[in-house]
Order: structure tokens, then sequence, then C-alpha cells
């Protein structure tokens, strides 16, 4: 907040703005599209929001206009799911879930003991998210502090909302990688204090899966969450046929995967459950009912043959479910939410359920925000939401310039871009309402 005594300095923001004040699968109004729009910045917030010529002669006569005239601007991207540790092995020999934690994940993460790694990884990290647009992401880190550290003070630095924790795991990993259940509540409640609520960094309690927990470690986890409200949930769910048979056998009085979590207190509003793949209807109506979310992360899903999220399923039904887009870096092939919108958009297709371009941006922005029950603060460009944004280059590259040219309609145009367009396509992002990446001047 500004000092007391100063104006807050104002930036303003005009070009071809997309929004939502809603959630488009439900509500076909919630889409907002102003063709010549500014957006209004003061103290990190979104002050005004709306088209150009109603708002321009309410600017004191000192502000700039950053005006960018043939670009698409929309919130901040929303990644709901990323594992920041796992940069080093984007693109590692996947065979499937199980052996590619054991034989590339698990050695990797075991480097994060190491503050100064940990350090130039979070750096690298945030550069390449900034690059590509997001703005807000929910990380995991490793079973390490200085893992999280490192993360929140990188974020802090460059004045991002993340949401992020430490890993728990007390069971079938190496043991370099294995903490215990009254270690990692320990830990976890130290980094709580220093990291939850402090700027815009939040804490997630984050058990890493089922089955590297034990029962006493999940249910030190639940109590966690119970004694810190406020605090998320973050973990994975019926990701791969073997793991969730696997949950099944270490867990055999639990219903199944999703109970597990379920039973030590685990679900509810702020819980983040990575893939959902292979859930059932009833496991699908319990995730409704508690308000917990799903992130779909489709590039790590066909990179590890894991399946195909039902897309239709989680949002065609009685009770349809909060679902955000994942990179989940490193299995993941692209930090790109455009890229991760494209591969969304290819899996739902092949369920006969394509998804609108209105649908995936809303995914990637809204629909994230949503998720992890911030929508009120980021996720779309109504006044009053922290001030994060991207600005789009329809003409990043020739073949995008070409098509989007022949683009009718905005919806059109979008799709243009969630089809073609990467990290080129990035012109500009803002944090706060600042430039913190500028394509042309990187």
């Amino acid at each position: 907040m500004s000092a007391v005594g100063t104006e807050p300095k104002v930036t303003a923001v005009r070009g071809h703005a997309v929004s939502y004040s809603g959630d488009p699968f439900v509500d076909p109004d919630a889409f907002v599209d102003i063709a010549d729009a500014l957006i209004v910045c003061a103290d990190g917030l979104i002050t005004r929001f709306g088209p150009y010529d109603q708002i321009r002669g309410t600017l004191p006569p000192d502000v700039e206009i950053r005006h960018y005239p043939d670009a698409l601007i929309c919130a901040g991207f929303v990644d709901l799911h990323a594992h920041y540790v796992q940069m080093g092995i984007i693109g590692a020999f996947g065979s499937e879930l199980l052996e590619w934690l054991t034989h590339h994940t698990f050695r990797e993460e075991q480097r994060f003991g190491d503050l100064a790694h940990a350090r130039s990884t979070a750096a690298a990290y945030f550069d390449e998210i900034l690059r590509n647009g997001t703005t807000t992401a929910a990380v995991f880190c490793t079973v390490h502090p200085e893992s999280v550290d490192a993360l929140f003070a990188e974020s802090a630095r460059r004045g991002t909302r993340m949401i992020a924790g430490k890993v728990l795991m007390d069971r079938n990993a190496p043991d370099p990688l294995l903490d215990t259940a009254a270690r990692g509540y320990e830990e976890s409640e130290g980094l709580i204090a220093r990291w939850h609520g402090v700027g815009r960094q939040l804490y997630a309690v984050t058990p890493r899966f089922a089955p590297t927990s034990t029962p006493a470690q999940l249910e030190a986890a639940g109590a966690l969450r119970a004694r810190h409200p406020g605090t998320f949930v973050h973990t994975h769910v019926s990701e791969n046929v073997a793991e969730t048979a696997w949950v099944r056998s270490l867990f055999p009085d639990r219903a199944g995967y999703l109970d597990v979590y379920d039973h030590f207190g685990l679900l509810g509003p702020g819980t983040i459950l990575a893939h959902g793949i292979h859930l059932t209807d009833a496991e699908r109506a319990r995730i409704a009912a508690t308000g917990s979310a799903i992130a779909h992360c489709p590039t790590s899903n066909l990179f590890l043959g894991s399946g195909l999220f039902g897309m239709r399923d989680a949002k065609e039904c009685a009770a349809p479910l909060h679902v955000g887009l994942g990179t989940d870096i490193g299995a993941g092939t692209s930090l790109s939410m455009l890229a991760t919108m494209n591969e969304a958009y290819k899996v739902a297709a092949l369920d006969s359920y394509p998804v609108s371009a209105v649908r995936l941006f809303y995914l990637a922005t809204r629909g994230g925000a949503a998720a992890l029950g911030l929508d009120d603060r980021i996720g779309s460009l109504m006044v009053g939401n922290e001030a994060d944004f991207v600005v789009l280059d329809p003409n990043a590259t020739p073949m995008l310039a070409q098509r989007s040219r022949r683009a009718e309609s905005t919806e059109e145009l979008m799709f243009v871009m969630s089809i073609l367009g990467d990290d080129r396509a990035v012109a500009a992002t803002y944090v706060a309402g600042r430039p913190a990446y500028e394509r042309d001047r990187a």
C-alpha cells in the first residue's frame, strides 16, 4: 500500500481485452470482450476496467497509457499444478508414472537440500513462467524446507502470488527424501509461520500422494490443515491405473483412492487434486460436494501415457467440479499455458467434447482462480482484483500472423492463439500492475 501522505502510482494499459464475470461452462454471458479497453491500476490492484472512451477522461493528465493496438490482453495465467524442482528433468524418457518417479524424479529432488541450487532453480523457474504469461501457480517443492524458502523468496522478489509447500513423504521413496510424520508436521508449521499470508504468498500442505505417506503422516497433514485455516492442500489423485491399484493395496480399509484423503480430513475448499483421470462417478460427486478441485494436466498425462481426463464428466454433470489447467512440469512438456490449452482441447475432442476457446481461456485464468477460491483476487480483469495480466501477440510467428488475420471473431482469434501460440506469443506479462516481462526488451 502507499505510504501515508503519498498518492499511489497509477498505470494504465490499453488494448483488446477479454475477461470473465463467471463460469462460461455454466453461464454463456460470463465472457467479457472489449475491443478497445483500458485497464487502470494503482497499488497493485485494478481500479478501473472498461471501454477506453468511457474511462480515458477520468485519468489524471500525467498518466502514461501503454497501448498494445494489435494484441489480446487477458488475466495472467494460473497454473494449478507444477513441480518447479523438476525443471531439470523435463523431457526425460517417460516410460510410465511410477518408473519415471523412481528413475528421474526422486534422483533430481535429492539435490534441493542445497539452498544455492534451490535458489538458482527458483530464479530460472520464475524467468520461464513470466515469459509464458503465468502469474500464479500452485507448486510442489521437495521434502527440504530450503526448497520452499527458495521459491517463496523468489516469488516475493518478483511480486507474484504463489501457493506452495514442503512435500510430505515418510515411506516408499529413497531415504534422503523421507521425513517422519512428526518432522514433516514441525517443518511445515515453521514454513507456514514464515510464509503463509506474507505478502502474496500462500502455503499448501503437500503430501506427495497417498503411497508415499503413512496413515500417521496423513493424519498429521489433516491436523496441520485444521490448525491453520486458510492454508491449502495440494496432492495427486488417480493419475495412473497402477498407482490407483497400489493405493488400494496400501489402504485396504478405505473405499478408494479419494477416500484416503477424505478419511484424513484433506478434502475441502482449497484442496487441489492433480490429474483425477481414473475417478469414479461417486468420487467426482464427493469432490464437488466438498468444494475440492481438479488440476487437469494434459501434456503430462499424454507424455506418461496415464490416460485421458474426462472434461465432459467433470463439467457436464449434476454437480460440476472446479477444474483448472496445470503444466505439471516436469512430466509435463511445456510451461506455456497456451500449449497446455492446445493439448486440453485435443484430449477433450477425443471424448467428442470439443472445448471452445472461451472455455479454454477460462480454465487457464478465472477457472484456475476459482479452483483455488481466489477468483475474488486473481483470474479476471474485474475492478478490485490484483493487477496481473498478460499481453498476447497474434503476430508473434509468421504462421500465427497469417492465421490470425483471417479470424472473424474474438473467439476464433482466441482459439487460434490457443492452438498455435506458445511462449513467443507473450509480448508482456504484468504483475501487480507493472511489467514483469517484456519480450522485446528481454
